[in-house]
């Protein structure tokens, strides 16, 4: 459920090949997105379509549909690291966030339901 969030700064990545997204942005401090409301909201205001997008921004926009309904199979251990530090930072502390980006990402619910048949892990290894 909060995936989508965590695969918000965690998946900065851009699909570049046909099994993997791109390294280009694994070293990106996520803490300090995380830790500044104006750099979280700016994010936020991209994912939703309510503000602009910087480059990494829309990348990660771009790949988290694909991330959150393939189990994000072509994210690099680090990427899955990182978007479950997101995502449980999203869940925990940003609740109301957390459900605006499921509304939009998962208005199913299809990625919650696996993250809970998956003893709350991000992703099935």
């Amino acid at each position: 459920m909060k995936a989508v969030c965590v695969m918000l700064f965690c998946c900065m990545s851009v699909a570049l090949a046909a099994n993997a997204y791109t390294n280009k942005y694994d070293n990106v401090n996520v803490d300090q997105i995380l830790n500044s409301p104006r750099l979280l909201q700016s994010y936020m205001k991209c994912m939703l379509d309510e503000g602009n997008c910087t480059p990494d921004g829309r990348e990660l926009k771009r790949t988290l549909p694909d991330a959150l309904a393939t189990g994000c199979t072509k994210c690099n251990e680090k990427q899955k690291a990182v978007a479950a530090k997101v995502i449980n930072f999203l869940m925990t502390k940003k609740a109301n966030d957390w459900a605006r980006l499921l509304a939009k990402y998962d208005p199913n619910g299809e990625f919650e339901r696996r993250y809970r048949a998956q003893g709350n892990r991000i992703f099935a290894n």
